[in-house]
């Protein structure tokens, strides 16, 4: 007699702020704006006689993969779809086999165009006539692994013409940017509600937008910033992270522009104080890879990102 089937299924964290797939779950957001035009969020309903909005607020990051099991109990074989605007490498394997066999065998790597839906295993017994068990597991990384960054690209400052930010920290600061995935990213010191443009033309691959709070507690706010992650021609993939809440002009699928505005800069987050965390990554093969970056200068001179110095943006 066969029995049950048993299928264990896990997510890998992601990115450099710990932006993964999950669960959502969902509560109340409430928001207004008091006499002096500031706008308050809030969790909690809040003490106050004017009018507040009132919406459901996920408090998880929304899955990006999901998989079905189809197929029949004694074959069965199991679908990804890919929720991103942009591909996406999975790792299926056996966490236990017990006489069973898949095809492909297990394990393996597979990449998923943007939005694509496929089978990728089916798994049998070796003896149908004797009983089987598997746990099969998978985790996934934005991106195509056969990306390269082009050398030589200048990227635009990402913020308004004639503005100049500190560069808080920088490729020659290791203060909180310690994992590959964050190593070259740049943090600048954008106040609250600065105008947030794109650096380089893209497809906006993901948006997150529903996140209000920030705080230094990891495992509380790791995965709760506002972003958005925008595709490159060379797939290589820009994020732009901390953005405030209900801000976010462009939506996942947008063709944006270098220079185009995508957001405002907020605090949302494992972030310490309000800025922009900016960052292009790559699939290294299953993991993320931040790259070096050098902004546009004067003239289209090359600037490289330096802690504790203040990049200005020119036409």
């Amino acid at each position: 007699m066969l029995s049950s089937l048993k299928t264990l299924l896990f997510v890998a964290v992601i990115a450099a702020l710990l932006i993964a797939g999950g669960t959502a779950g969902a509560k109340q957001l409430y928001k207004y704006q008091d006499e002096n035009g500031v706008w308050h969020f809030s969790d909690l309903p809040p003490e106050t006689d004017l009018p507040v909005e009132v919406r459901p607020m996920r408090v998880d990051p929304t899955p990006r993969l999901e998989m079905e099991q189809r197929g029949v109990e004694s074959k069965p074989d199991y679908w990804f779809e890919n929720q991103y605007n942009g591909p996406m490498e999975i790792e299926v394997k056996f966490l236990k086999a017990s006489n069973v066999t898949s095809d492909p065998r297990l394990p393996k790597r597979f990449t998923l165009k943007p939005k694509e839906h496929k089978k990728l295993v089916e798994v049998q017994p070796v003896n149908p006539a004797r009983s089987w068990d598997f746990q099969l597991s998978y985790r996934w990384v934005p991106g195509d692994p056969r990306a390269r960054h082009r050398p030589g690209v200048l990227y635009q400052p990402p913020f308004p013409v004639g503005d100049s930010y500190w560069i808080t920290q920088g490729e020659n600061d290791r203060d909180t940017h310690t994992t590959p995935d964050s190593m070259h990213a740049v943090d600048l010191g954008l106040p609250e509600g600065t105008p947030v443009l794109a650096a380089r033309a893209g497809i906006v691959m993901d948006v997150e937008d529903d996140f209000f709070s920030s705080g230094q507690n990891l495992e509380r706010f790791g995965g709760r910033a506002n972003i958005v992650r925008i595709l490159h021609e060379d797939g290589t993939m820009a994020i732009y992270a901390h953005l405030q809440l209900d801000s976010i002009r462009v939506h996942a699928g947008s063709v944006v522009l270098a220079g185009e505005r995508i957001a405002l800069s907020g605090n949302t987050g494992y972030s310490s104080g309000p800025h922009l965390h900016f960052a292009v990554q790559r699939n290294a093969g299953m993991h993320l890879v931040s790259v070096p970056i050098v902004f546009r200068g004067e003239g289209d001179s090359s600037v490289r990102p330096v802690s504790r110095t203040k990049l200005t943006a020119f036409r």
